[in-house]
């Protein structure tokens, strides 16, 4: 049973790592890749400020490696990776818009001190 077992865990990484790896598949991994290299900005950014920070670099990430994967979702026809992206894309540009909106009110303060 043991044996069968991992003959058929074999057979099925066989067949998703290098039966059905394509460019696709392959600008899927890399996808990934993007979207998980925003939390490695964002703990390089947290252990120079020595505190928990999020860098504008965390959210470029999101929206890149977001919107990647939602063309990945939507070449593969799945749902499960489509509807989530949407909404996750949709945080992003927001908190990117919140971070415009306070630069814009600090610089105007700014300005009314000097």
């Amino acid at each position: 049973m043991l044996m069968r077992l991992s003959h058929d865990i074999g057979l099925y990484f066989y067949d998703i790592v290098i039966a059905r790896f394509d460019l696709w598949a392959a600008f899927g991994v890399l996808a990934q890749f993007v979207f998980g290299a925003r939390f490695i900005v964002q703990w390089i950014a947290s252990e120079k400020a020595e505190k928990s920070v999020i860098p504008m670099g965390f959210w470029v990430l999101s929206i890149v490696g977001g919107l990647m994967t939602m063309v990945y979702g939507f070449v593969r026809r799945d749902i499960v990776i489509i509807l989530p992206q949407v909404l996750s894309i949709f945080i992003y540009v927001r908190n990117l818009m919140l971070i415009a909106k306070e630069a814009k009110k600090a610089k105007a303060e700014a300005e009314m001190q000097t």
